[in-house]
């Protein structure tokens, strides 16, 4: 199947920001350990997301409901059946969160994923619980899922090299309230993404496991559980960031509703970025607004711990009167896709040519024709990258439209309902 988007311009746009798949994740897990009900309201319920419900209820969770998520939390003792596997499909997120989860079975859990899932490193996480009661092995390549987890997570202290994810730490951090001691981690260098930890330690606070920390650089939680909550999930920026690229390729305003403006979410700062480019941004109490008159210009950003807006930011590139550059790109060559490939292909529908050196990405607007047709090879944040450049310029193909299921299932009905197209 493939989708072909017209241009647009001068739109006027109003939509409500999905829920949050970091946020989600966080609060089912957290609800799954805790000792008693709690209830998950607004979740996003995507591919992903999805993955962690089934995966919770494997792992002895009760977990209802179609729209609100009623989770009977276990105490954080899984009774899990005799040859658990269970299936991570393409979420990373699930899988490494699950690595330390799983060490609070009653049995060895296996844990194993889809091909590119298999191509994405755990090592780091690994080799950390093992030296915490982990017995971990590899069912396949060494450093890659499958593994087989077996052992139990007593905490003590523990050094985990973040460099390449901050999941490694979050995962350590959230099966630590459930350890039979005391859980120190420290980290050798700065991690990946560190947003995502401020995100991992709003969440336990909320559900009653407080992280107590140095920066990004040692984490320390006591034993006890996690008590239950009723919790709501905020709307997500990432998700939301295509729809402010929308307006600054687009021209005209887009309105953005249901968006904490004091949300710890390090994607918040692409709002800055497009103002930077000339964009005018406005916050209000659940809401933000971008407009644009279609004067951008090109800026240097550092985007090493904003890993998901660097397409976003490569889709608006090749409008803006001169070059961008990214740095800090060196791990999207393991997420869900080669995504500093996607990058290239990303700024080549736009007209513009994509210039990776190392850790450092150049945009250059105007060198190309522009147009085709991209495959994203099934991943969501490329398809939601090239539909930007699409409505800016026309002339795009998009194929497999529907790998949005991943994290955002209503983005296509988003730009009817809501005025972009």
């Amino acid at each position: 199947m493939s989708l072909r988007l017209p241009k647009v311009s001068g739109i006027e746009g109003r939509i409500a920001a999905p829920p949050s798949k970091s946020y989600t994740h966080r609060a089912l897990i957290a609800a799954a350990c805790a000792d008693g009900r709690s209830v998950v309201r607004d979740p996003l319920h995507s591919e992903d997301t999805g993955v962690t419900v089934t995966a919770l209820r494997q792992l002895g969770a009760d977990i209802t409901g179609t729209g609100d998520l009623v989770v009977e939390g276990t105490g954080g003792k899984f009774t899990a059946s005799p040859g658990c596997t269970i299936d991570c499909h393409s979420s990373g997120t699930s899988m490494r969160m699950l690595l330390s989860l799983s060490l609070l079975a009653d049995v060895p859990v296996c844990l194993t994923g889809s091909p590119r899932m298999q191509k994405r490193p755990v090592a780091p996480l690994v080799d950390a619980l093992n030296t915490a009661g982990g017995k971990i092995h590899y069912l396949k390549e060494s450093g890659f899922p499958p593994v087989c987890v077996d052992g139990k997570f007593r905490g003590g202290h523990m050094d985990i090299d973040a460099s390449a994810s901050s999941q490694f730490l979050s995962s350590a951090l959230m099966a630590a309230p459930c350890a039979a001691e005391e859980t120190v981690i420290t980290t050798p260098c700065e991690p990946a993404s560190r947003e995502y930890l401020d995100i991992t330690a709003d969440v336990m606070a909320t559900f009653g496991a407080p992280v107590t920390r140095d920066g990004y650089r040692r984490f320390s939680v006591s034993p006890g559980g996690y008590t239950p909550a009723a919790y709501t999930v905020e709307g997500d920026y990432s998700s939301a960031s295509y729809f402010f690229a929308m307006a600054a390729v687009c021209t005209g305003t887009v309105e953005v509703t249901r968006l904490n403006p004091k949300s710890c979410q390090g994607d918040r700062v692409f709002l800055s970025l497009l103002a930077e480019m000339g964009c005018r941004v406005t916050e209000g109490t659940h809401a933000v607004t971008v407009t644009a008159d279609g004067r951008l210009k090109g800026i240097t950003a550092a985007m090493g711990n904003t890993p998901d807006v660097v397409l976003t930011l490569a889709a608006v590139a090749p409008f803006a009167d001169g070059p961008t550059t990214i740095t800090g790109i060196r791990n999207l060559r393991v997420k869900e896709s080669d995504r500093l490939s996607a990058v290239v292909r990303i700024a080549a529908l736009g007209g513009a040519v994509a210039e990776v050196s190392d850790d450092t990405i150049t945009i250059t607007p105007g060198r190309l024709s522009g147009g085709g047709t991209i495959d994203p090879e099934d991943d969501h944040r490329t398809v939601m990258s090239a539909a930007v450049v699409a409505l800016g310029r026309g002339d795009v193909g998009i194929l497999h439209p529907g790998c949005v299921q991943k994290s955002y299932p209503g983005f296509w009905d988003a730009l009817r309902e809501g005025g972009i197209l």
